[in-house]
């Protein structure tokens, strides 16, 4: 059995091949009958959960929340996923499929497993396609054009039910059987399947053990034994009692101010889940302010120490990759990346971080000068650490992609001044006399958001000052990727390539200057010596080269926020949401944010660990002016 791995790096599973099936080494357990496994999953899982019925009964915009104990190859997966397809409403509705696995299938013996199966070839195909890289944690995966949504948690199972926010209508409690994985049916798990539940859910099982029967009971679930698959008399379903109470988790109406990157992708998430959005900017169409760069790189500095923040970070880069391949070759360039380590401080921190943690190669790996230089196309005059799934993106085109949807109401040229509650619901008063109604509404303003929070007190949100330059690409000698130090450098776009950004923490100038220009033209070339041609080097005159301006939004501990905005007192605000301060990651960090506010928005399941959503917490940002406390 292989060792840990240093974090956040997670040990695959271990498979041996016997008569074309699939044995885990670790439990000494096949993953599914040998005779026919997808029929025992439906079998086993499906009929005795009802799903064909209930999927059938999902009203719009609604959704359906399966949990499992073990994803092992993803098959119960991948039939679920199938009889939504076959079963499900016609009108939009989302299929949640969470899932805990704590050795899981490399993408190769994935691949090599579901090709046993070739009527769920197209499904399979989609999840190897998006399979995430083995890593610790919480991975969500949106499939089928957002019809379907995994999450996949690589961990321990009791570790999975504890960090994890979501209430399920159906269980499979599978896993490898109890007397040889016993901790997947300990009562503590079983007793977070209940906390898990509600009234209604539904279990199944292909044990028939006393013992877990009895637990099951005892955690509230009326459990029968009913004949199980092939050769196997026995197995378990149960239902929670119902209350006669349902679930009311329409949102309403939805407002968005802002249409930078968060606001865009925020409304294109919650319409492409039914749910019309009205999305409002004071500007003439999205993508005018920080994001409105012709290019901008998408990338990550993650942390020597594998914590809360890096895990947020690391999440937050894998999830957008994913995300962004659907604009692959439109908006979004896979170049891969180099973060170069360009001073003799950030070659020790990465050679800290190296020593520390275990990555995957999919996500990074580091790279001499040599290689460094061989990637980029340029010489660099150091190593570096290579990203192969990162790359850049052209934000304003990318934005105006995002807002244009049927159930989007672009409200444009509309700056908002006010927020006012009433009635139940928010009034949002244009500076011309325009008033937009909503039951919810979410401030992605940047870095105006603060001055729209209807809250007394400061929060604690600030601006920065950034200045990119347009370097014309006769002048340069053209990287084939984007290259990160003090500064980032792109590939060219057309005849022009973007180099910045400037940061300014005390100049409000929204001009570009050319002592602005002339600081990212020394900036490169100490960090690229070699990246501008001789004569351009004597004929480049920084008071002639175009650029532009933008303030980015930051707290005070430069983390983003996204949740419900705190009143100043004790509690949140339950229809009023707050999602900014991205920094210069707004590219890396916009998908998954919003993701997991949509999630919040529709009370559906949280795609991020409930640590995760605490550091997102729009508390911290609150100071009490009076006393100058913070709450």
């Amino acid at each position: 059995m292989s060792s840990p791995l240093l974090p956040p790096g997670i040990e695959p599973a271990e498979l041996a091949w016997r008569d074309g099936v699939p044995e885990s080494v670790q439990f000494g357990d096949v993953y599914f009958n040998r005779d026919n496994g997808l029929e025992e999953t439906r079998h086993v899982f499906l009929r005795p959960n009802h799903l064909p019925e209930r999927f059938a009964r999902v009203d719009e915009g609604g959704h359906f929340v399966i949990a499992e104990n073990g994803f092992g190859t993803g098959l119960n997966f991948l039939a679920s996923w199938q009889a939504w397809q076959n079963h499900g409403p016609m009108h939009r509705a989302t299929l949640h499929f969470v899932s805990a696995e704590r050795f899981p299938l490399t993408r190769e013996d994935l691949t090599n497993a579901l090709a046993l199966w070739p009527e769920l070839q197209p499904l399979a195909r989609e999840l190897i396609d998006k399979y995430p890289p083995l890593v610790r944690g919480a991975h969500r995966l949106v499939l089928a054009e957002g019809r379907v949504r995994l999450t996949l948690y690589f961990g321990d199972i009791t570790d999975a039910w504890q960090s994890l926010d979501f209430l399920a209508d159906a269980w499979f409690m599978d896993g490898f059987a109890p007397a040889l994985n016993p901790s997947m049916w300990l009562s503590e798990t079983i007793n977070q399947v209940r906390a898990h539940s509600k009234p209604g859910t539904t279990l199944a099982t292909f044990t028939s053990v006393g013992r877990i029967r009895r637990a099951l009971a005892e955690a509230g679930f009326d459990v029968q034994k009913t004949p199980g698959f092939g050769r196997k008399r026995d197995m378990l379903q149960g239902v929670l009692p119902a209350d006669g109470q349902t679930d009311g988790n329409s949102p309403g109406s939805i407002a968005v101010v802002g249409a930078g990157i968060a606001g865009c992708t925020l409304a294109r998430n919650l319409a492409e889940r039914g749910f019309p959005v009205t999305l409002i900017d004071s500007a003439n169409g999205p993508g005018t302010e920080a994001s409105g760069n012709v290019q901008g790189a998408m990338y990550v500095k993650l942390g020597v120490e594998f914590n809360d923040q890096t895990e947020l970070a690391l999440q937050a880069l894998t999830y957008a990759q994913r995300f962004y391949a659907s604009w692959r070759g439109e908006y979004w360039h896979p170049t891969g990346l180099l973060q170069l380590a360009q001073t003799p401080q950030e070659a020790d921190r990465q050679h800290r971080f190296l020593q520390r943690n275990h990555y995957p190669r999919e996500i990074l790996y580091p790279v001499n000068r040599e290689q460094a230089s061989a990637l980029a196309g340029v010489p660099t005059e150091s190593g570096a650490l290579w990203f192969p799934g990162s790359g850049w993106l052209e934000p304003k085109r990318l934005c105006q992609a995002l807002a244009d949807h049927p159930r989007i109401t672009r409200a444009w040229g509309v700056k908002v001044n006010r927020l006012l509650p009433c009635n139940g619901k928010w009034h949002i008063s244009g500076a011309d006399g325009a008033t937009i109604v909503a039951d919810r509404v979410v401030i992605c303003a940047g870095h105006v958001s603060a001055g729209l929070i209807p809250v007394k007190g400061k929060f604690r949100l600030k601006s920065i000052r950034g200045q990119v330059t347009h370097l014309p690409k006769t002048a340069l000698q053209e990287p084939r990727v984007v290259i990160c130090g003090k500064r980032y450098m792109n590939p060219a776009l057309g005849q022009t390539a973007v180099t910045g950004a400037t940061f300014d923490l005390h100049d409000a100038n929204p001009l570009p200057t050319t002592e602005s220009h002339q600081e990212n033209i020394r900036e490169l070339t100490a960090m690229l010596p070699a990246i501008l041609k001789r004569k351009a080097t004597e004929r480049l005159d920084a008071s002639e080269l175009e650029g532009r301006v933008a303030f980015r939004c930051t707290t005070h501990d430069y983390q983003p926020v996204a949740g419900p905005v705190f009143n100043g007192h004790d509690h949140e605000i339950d229809d009023l949401f707050l999602l900014t301060g991205l920094g210069s990651k707004g590219l890396t960090y916009a998908p998954l944010l919003a993701e997991y506010l949509a999630d919040r928005l529709t009370g559906q399941p949280a795609c991020l660990p409930v640590k995760l959503m605490r550091r997102l917490e729009t508390r911290r940002l609150y100071q009490n002016q009076a006393d100058g406390v913070v709450s």
